[in-house]
């Protein structure tokens, strides 16, 4: 990313001081920010309501089979994410990041709104899960061009020497639409519903507020500025993207898939996955499942600016060291010991320390992605290689830890994600100084 952009000259006028021009800047970051954590607290009831929902969708069987059932249609959804990716990013890169922002928050509404709306498989037998199938494939969709567009949004509008900072909001609104839905499910399940009326119907009450929320998102962002980086493209430019040339920046976009392997796939064992673990295999209550990831998420989303900073002044290069070795020595002694201990304390204190490591990766990765690629290829460039890697390795980890749970060898999981980790130390390595942009 040139430090010659418009975007730097825009920075300097908002860092001036002028009030109209500062206040832009700050609705631009809120507007990018509110649909990305929108659309993820709309993902995200998906999987802490799963327990509650998911006899309504499957045969009565055994509850761990339910349980796979709805994690593997979770899933199928991120398959469709890199259709996303191609589809919403060449979207953003020809029409606007904006374009590409709010568009993707209306789909995400339509997903959420057909699953809160669903008839259940007792009223129209196996109907119901295909419904669920297609409001997950909508929903990945979604989720697919919403990285790649509001990763590069927020890296295009951020001053010079302080994008670590303005690209760590990314993962802070990511993280607190899951600390939204958790919250939203220990106030549900604690104060206003029953567990017998959760299971009946009240676990629709959350998707159709996401609904509505995502319907306020969408008013946002049709009202926030473009990025300067887009504007100062030329149309010969806008319209010479695509996936022919991105296949001329093969490595850029490799480094994208090995940096993203490791990444989502402790990202998503750590939060989304955990809330089950905890339940299925450490033996904590969903009360108290609920509430440990409510404080875990609290301390995560906090760190993201403070690690987003430390970048701008280090470089991303030793952040993501210090998730690479962390994550790749540390995961199988972490959730070994988070697997032999029954008190809520001792839990917090392990899952707190292995979302610590975490950090290294997710306050720095938009940016560190975004940099890699030019602006006329950038909301392309980094969500296509990332929305692949997701849907292989950051999707299926709540279905990959069920599965060797049930075959009774649930320790192999801990193995498998830590050659992945290793994957993104790997890919970590190889990055040149050229790829690398040292803070200014």
């Amino acid at each position: 990313m040139s430090e010659s952009s418009p975007t730097v000259a825009a920075s300097k006028i908002v860092a001036s001081g002028q009030p109209a021009l500062r206040r832009s800047a700050l609705k631009s970051i809120a507007g990018g920010s509110i649909g990305n954590l929108i659309e993820w607290y709309d993902f995200h009831i998906y999987t802490t309501f799963s327990i509650y929902f998911a006899a309504s969708f499957f045969p009565r069987e055994n509850r761990t089979i339910q349980l796979l059932s709805a994690a593997a249609i979770f899933a199928f959804g991120f398959f469709l994410r890199p259709v996303g990716s191609w589809l919403i990013g060449l979207y953003a890169d020809r029409r606007g990041r904006r374009a590409g922002l709010t568009l993707s928050v209306v789909l995400m509404c339509f997903g959420s709104l057909a699953i809160g709306l669903c008839p259940t498989y007792p009223q129209i037998g196996f109907a119901a899960p295909l419904v669920l199938l297609f409001a997950r494939l909508v929903q990945g969709f979604s989720l697919g061009g919403e990285y790649g567009a509001s990763s590069v949004y927020l890296s295009e509008i951020a001053r010079p020497g302080r994008r670590g900072f303005y690209s760590s909001f990314h993962y802070v609104t990511l993280i607190l639409g899951q600390l939204l839905a958790t919250l939203v499910q220990v106030v549900l399940q604690g104060s206003v519903f029953t567990r017998a009326e959760l299971v009946a119907w009240g676990w629709r009450v959350p998707f159709l507020a996401g609904a509505a929320l995502a319907l306020v998102a969408w008013w946002v962002r049709r009202n926030i500025d473009e990025t300067p980086d887009f504007r100062a493209l030329e149309d010969k430019e806008k319209r010479g993207g695509g996936l022919t040339a991105l296949r001329e920046q093969w490595r850029p976009s490799l480094l994208v898939f090995g940096l993203t392997t490791g990444g989502t796939l402790a990202f998503f064992t750590y939060t989304v996955y955990m809330h089950n673990y905890l339940v299925n295999t450490v033996g904590l209550s969903a009360q108290q499942s609920a509430w440990l990831s409510l404080s875990t998420l609290t301390l995560f989303m906090i760190v993201q600016p403070l690690f987003g900073a430390l970048s701008d002044r280090i470089g991303r290069r030793p952040l993501l060291l210090w998730f690479g070795i962390g994550g790749t020595f540390g995961t199988y002694p972490l959730l070994s010991a988070l697997a032999h201990t029954h008190d809520a304390t001792t839990a917090f204190l392990l899952l707190a320390l292995a979302l610590l490591i975490v950090s290294g990766y997710t306050s720095v990765c938009s940016v560190m992605k975004a940099e890699l690629f030019p602006a006329k290829l950038r909301a392309l460039g980094v969500g296509v290689p990332y929305a692949i890697a997701t849907a292989i390795f950051g999707g299926t980890a709540g279905y990959a830890g069920l599965w060797f749970k049930s075959i009774g060898h649930e320790n192999g999981f801990y193995l498998y994600a830590s050659a992945c980790i290793g994957c993104t130390l790997i890919a970590t390595l190889s990055l040149r100084r050229s790829d690398v942009k040292m803070p200014s």
